[in-house]
């Protein structure tokens, strides 16, 4: 269903909300939104059909004197808010995060503490009240806050990412730019080499700029599809020395003990084996040749050489019900990793499957629910939590940890409170200005062959990035 938004500037994120109640190919009545802004008096007129049957909605704020970017930043939680309203009585619908559109939500709610809008023990409150977000997602909401302890905000701290976006094969729910490793076998070596020459350059950055490396994160794509001699080649030229070094390892069938040992010779201290799910017949239909006993070797040989292990699960995969997803649960329990991740299904237009294919809508918001109150009862805390556009039900995806594993370039990374220098296809660095309270972007080109012809533009572009 369409919007149409008197003032452009904000109708994106009131087409997102509307999206959250209807589907896109929706068409059930129209709906514009006005918007009359006299000196501080701000009206909202949100009319809905046309014609006889047209039906208007009027509310009315007046903004106090703030700044010009605060302004914008209000009249567009006026407008969300009083949308929401609207269609939730239309449609008898509430939306687990209300009239909250935002990917971080703890992000949110940090920022009206930090501006003294609201104090620590009453976030919860405000968030049910002013935004509409259900008790359950509110109280999530400040779990996560009150477990974020290791977040340090000094400009000079980074991570370091390095982007591999290779996979085995392509799962039908995956909209990530990644190759399958059969398309591009002939370009992996170049892409190493192209890889180590921008590492090579970030060196020299971080030194010439006293920039401290905090951590290490080597993702896609499928870092664990290179062969042991690859992955050595490329970490032997990772030569910091942090306390937190992870690699992707999520299709347990591109694991081999040599290649965790390569790994572990180069100080990774955390791994992530993602599962999915431990139903054979949904792995099948989603394209992941993976077998469960294939996780449970990969696991173990991993706990023998003393990795931190990550699982990730994802609630809504194509004809997966409840109860199926409550087994995964049990088996995650079983195998007890230091941290798992509970995703909800995003369905984008890059994946191979579209929202009308997901035959279990209904129950995906008792999945993640289940989920995430199982794993508290067995000493499991949230730590990190964000949201995509398209996820199912306007859920969420939440990491969980035991025993103080938090991974600290998660909670940096979904946080935005820390300096990121990333590289290979793909890779977008981010600059935090703490100070400014200001984030600047800078990616790479998204493909492998683009990155491989134009890399020195690459390293050039990222020097004068990350300039003092």
């Amino acid at each position: 269903m369409k919007l149409i938004c008197q003032n452009s500037e904000y109708e994106n994120d009131l087409q997102d909300l509307v999206n959250l109640f209807y589907d896109e190919e929706e068409n059930p009545f129209s709906i514009e939104q006005k918007i009359e802004l006299d000196n501080n008096n701000l009206k909202s007129l949100i009319i809905i059909g046309s014609g006889c049957n047209e039906q208007k909605y009027e509310k009315n704020t007046i903004l106090s004197n703030v700044s010009e970017l605060m302004k914008k930043s209000l009249i567009k939680r006026f407008l969300k808010n009083h949308l929401y309203e609207v269609l939730s009585v239309i449609s008898k619908k509430s939306l687990p995060w209300g009239s909250l559109t935002g990917v971080r939500p703890t992000k949110f709610a940090r920022d009206l503490i930090e501006r003294g809008e609201t104090k620590p023990h009453l976030i919860s409150e405000v968030l049910v009240r002013d935004y509409h977000v259900s008790s359950e997602k509110a109280k999530l909401v400040v779990q996560i806050l009150k477990n974020q302890k290791c977040i340090i905000k000094n400009d000079k701290l980074i991570d370091l990412f390095i982007n591999i976006p290779i996979c085995p094969s392509r799962c039908n729910y995956c909209s990530f730019i990644s190759s399958e490793i059969s398309r591009v076998q002939d370009k992996v070596d170049v892409y190493l080499d192209c890889l180590i020459k921008e590492l090579e350059a970030v060196k020299k950055i971080i030194i010439e700029n006293f920039y401290i490396v905090r951590t290490i994160y080597i993702g896609g794509g499928t870092p664990s599809v290179l062969s042991a001699q690859q992955l050595d080649k490329l970490l032997s030229y990772v030569s910091f020395s942090v306390n937190e070094f992870t690699v992707e390892c999520g299709r347990a069938d591109t694991l081999t003990r040599e290649k965790l040992e390569v790994l572990k010779k180069y100080g990774v201290t955390r791994i992530c084996i993602n599962p999915q799910t431990f139903c054979e017949s949904t792995l099948k239909r989603i394209g992941r040749k993976t077998t469960n006993n294939q996780v449970f070797e990969a696991y173990k040989t991993a706990l023998e050489l003393g990795f931190v292990v990550n699982m990730d699960i994802i609630a809504g995969l194509t004809g997966e019900r409840l109860g199926i997803f409550k087994r995964t649960i049990k088996t995650l329990l079983e195998l007890y990793p230091e941290n798992i991740t509970i995703h909800t299904l995003s369905v984008k237009n890059a994946s191979q499957i579209r929202g009308e294919e997901i035959k279990y809508k209904d129950e995906i918001a008792k999945m993640v629910e289940f989920a995430e109150k199982t794993l508290i009862e067995n000493g499991y805390q949230p730590y990190y939590l964000y949201r995509q556009k398209h996820q199912i039900g306007g859920l969420e995806n939440v990491g969980f940890y035991r025993d103080e594993n938090v991974c600290v370039f998660n909670i940096d990374s979904m946080e935005d409170t820390s300096s990121v220098i990333a590289i290979g296809a793909g890779a977008i660095s981010k600059r935090v200005f703490s100070m400014e309270n200001r984030i600047e972007r800078q990616p790479n080109c998204k493909f492998i062959e683009d990155y491989i012809s134009r890399i020195d533009e690459m390293i050039s572009k990222k020097i004068n990035f990350f300039k003092n």
